[in-house]
């Protein structure tokens, strides 16, 4: 059994040089692994001396240390193994000796038993006095292994579903009145479980990058889903009487009505995680259940705004700044919803971003705060829309004006003529190519000679997921399927494929990360003939190839190619919006 020396409170009392306690030894390994600077430690130990709470627990309360981070570090510093999530037992062990509510207080849960020896997963490992009681318990050596909280917590809630805290009070359908309601859906989300658990639904989205977290009551259960690299899975999820109260407690960090649960509504969090402060957008939707909760997680340090991180190839990053080094015109970035184009607009408005330049943007909703560039929100329900701040804002000198989307014709024709009075405009559609772009202009009622007059290029993109590194095959591609995609090599060559595997590293999926695969047309006079003539979007397209542009399948072809995605994740994300 490894050392389980009492950890020390914070204190401001003298020590001997020679005393040093876990909280030396865990500051110093934080601050050597590069986890945790100097000032972080030194302002944590303040924290820990004014409320005597232990080092790292108010590491771990200011965001300094995500709770994986923290179990890493135990497990260095007392010389055992962390636990892993997926070898947690099927059944609970000991279950008429060992009572659920202690193991729930105590952070701790028998996993097996190997020969005479139980091996029990512990949040702290340095807890002495829970070792000892189970030992006691069971009659069993007990040996240790760091567990991360939520994967512990969601275990005990696995194996223990109908024991440990108190039912949630039903929501009474003869409430007499919306206030005592709110009152007692208040009362249920300050209660410090729900508090603590939305706190780790949050936290383990941003620690394993995910875009969006899924909350959504169902019949029996609670649903919880966060989607990765643009794919949705499920998680261990709480027991559906906390649902009320969960829904309650999200609303309530993003200052909406915990009252009103027949409309929908939309707000905003931001908290300091590791460190770091995230933004989540936040919606809440009326459904059959109860409410659905999406939150939108905008971690500015999970998003590269670098064109060779977001996988455009170098052809297209060249193409696309030179038409933002153009000092008028219009350019537009296409694709469906999720594809990155807000992204890629961010990373060109941050190139244009100087001490010369009056850079300003119209968007809903404000995704990320750019330094140095002026941001504005539509607000429709008072009239804020896209085609009236563009109008306001035409007399504010502007030289680069970002407009988040393009939908309708009076914001196409604003936004045209704002091109042709000498600015910039970056703007987005809703639309599967960079040729169907032209004609869905036109569909809005933009005329042709506007259309020629002020287009400089359209990007068309899409995000394909990245094959992990560590764990990624190739194969041979059987020839019919390399003939068929036109990929074969000369002489008859072989031509290698690479595949999905899964690892720890990627969490069993194959991949990590993703990356945009993209179009780029350049408006020439054989398009522009074309435009006139009213064709339509394959034979502009046609024109667009022949000119020069590489298409987007064929990019992500080369993708394939080059081991960075699979042929199944291209079809999925191109072939299937085409």
């Amino acid at each position: 059994m490894p050392d389980t020396t009492a950890w020390p409170q914070g204190k401001t009392g003298t020590r001997s040089d020679d005393e040093v306690t876990p909280a030396d030894r865990l500051a110093a390994r934080l601050v050597e692994a590069g986890q945790c600077d100097e000032a972080a430690i030194e302002r944590a130990r303040r924290v820990a001396a004014e409320t005597g709470q232990r080092l790292d627990h108010v590491l771990k309360q200011l965001g300094l240390l995500t709770e994986r981070d923290l179990a890493e570090a135990y497990a260095d510093l007392a010389g055992v193994r962390l636990a892993v999530a997926d070898r947690y037992p099927a059944e609970p062990l000991f279950p008429e000796r060992v009572q659920p509510q202690f193991l729930r207080a105590a952070g701790a849960l028998p996993l097996r038993i190997e020969g005479s020896v139980l091996v029990l997963a512990m949040t702290d490992p340095f807890d002495a006095f829970t070792a000892r009681a189970v030992a006691a318990a069971t009659g069993h050596v007990v040996a240790i292994e760091v567990a991360v909280p939520i994967e512990l917590e969601a275990a005990i809630e696995r194996l223990y579903p109908e024991t440990g805290r108190e039912e949630a009070a039903p929501l009474s359908a003869e409430a007499t009145s919306f206030e005592e309601d709110a009152e007692r859906l208040r009362d249920l989300a300050s209660e410090a479980p729900v508090i603590r658990l939305v706190n780790q639904i949050i936290s383990r989205a941003v620690e394993t990058r995910a875009s969006d977290i899924h909350i959504e009551p169902c019949e029996d259960r609670l649903r919880i889903r966060y989607r990765r690299d643009g794919i949705l899975a499920e998680v261990e999820s709480p027991p559906a009487r906390l649902a009320p109260a969960i829904t309650s407690r999200i609303k309530i960090m993003a200052r909406l009505d915990i009252a009103e649960r027949r409309l929908p509504q939309d707000g905003r969090i931001r908290l300091a995680i590791r460190g770091q402060e995230v933004d989540f957008r936040v919606s809440s939707v009326p459904a059959l259940h109860g409410e659905t909760v999406v939150l939108r997680v905008l971690d500015r340090s999970a998003v590269a705004f670098d064109y060779a991180r977001l996988g455009l190839s170098p052809l297209v990053v060249a193409r696309l700044e030179a038409t933002f080094a153009l000092p008028n015109g219009m350019v537009l970035v296409t694709g469906p919803t999720g594809s990155g184009k807000t992204t890629t607009l961010y990373t060109g408005l941050l190139g244009l971003n100087s001490g010369t330049r009056n850079v300003v943007t119209i968007e809903d909703p404000i995704e990320f705060q750019l330094p140095g560039i002026n941001q504005i929100q539509v607000k429709p329900q008072i009239g804020l829309d896209f085609a009236h701040l563009l109008r306001a804002i035409l007399r504010q000198d502007p030289d680069v004006i970002m407009v988040g989307e393009i939908r309708d014709l009076e914001t196409a024709e604003i936004a045209a003529q704002a091109a042709l009075t000498g600015h910039l405009v970056l703007s987005t559609l809703h639309t599967n190519s960079a040729a169907a772009s032209i004609t869905r202009l036109r569909d809005m009622g933009l005329e042709d000679y506007l259309i020629t007059a002020v287009l400089r290029g359209v990007l068309a993109q899409r995000l394909v997921r990245r094959l992990c590194p560590e764990c990624r095959r190739a194969e041979v591609a059987p020839p019919a399927l390399a003939a068929r995609l036109g990929i074969g090599r000369e002489g008859g060559g072989e031509v290698l494929l690479w595949h999905a595997v899964g690892c720890q590293a990627c969490r069993g999926s194959g991949y990590h990360g993703r990356m945009a695969v993209a179009e780029f047309l350049v408006p020439d006079a054989g398009i522009e003939s074309r435009i006139f003539a009213r064709a339509d979007e394959a034979e502009i397209e046609r024109a667009a190839i022949a000119g020069g542009m590489t298409p987007m399948f064929k990019a992500g072809l080369a993708a394939v190619l080059a081991g960075e995605t699979t042929i199944e994740e291209l079809a999925r994300s191109i072939r299937a919006t085409n």
